[in-house]
């Protein structure tokens, strides 16, 4: 069951519900009496559990792993072979924003 924020716009008072999705939504403040106690939009907080996930895997911060994969995938990128010797001349490796990593060199 899901916990629901409420705040009563009247004299301020808040309290975290624990209701049925298919429950009504409450109008009356508890404290008060009015008839503006409202839901209040909050954050859905849960949890990955079970085998597979880790609790690691998609914490915010720091972008250091995307950095050291892009890294080690550039360092394992193939070389341009040398031109052939009938070419008639040297030709240059292109110079891509990519690095050459990727698919289109």
């Amino acid at each position: 069951m899901p916990i629901y924020a409420y705040r009563c716009s009247s004299c301020g008072h808040a309290k975290d519900v624990l209701q049925k999705m298919s429950d009504d939504v409450l109008t009356t403040c508890p404290a008060c009496g009015a008839e503006s106690f409202s839901k209040q939009v909050t954050a859905a907080g849960f949890q990955l559990k079970g085998s597979g996930w880790y609790q690691t895997d998609f914490r915010g911060g720091s972008a250091a792993p995307a950095a050291a994969a892009g890294a080690t995938a550039a360092a394992a990128a193939p070389t341009p072979a040398a031109p052939s010797e009938g070419g008639g001349g040297a030709t240059a490796a292109p110079s891509a924003p990519c690095g050459g990593s990727c698919a289109c060199h």
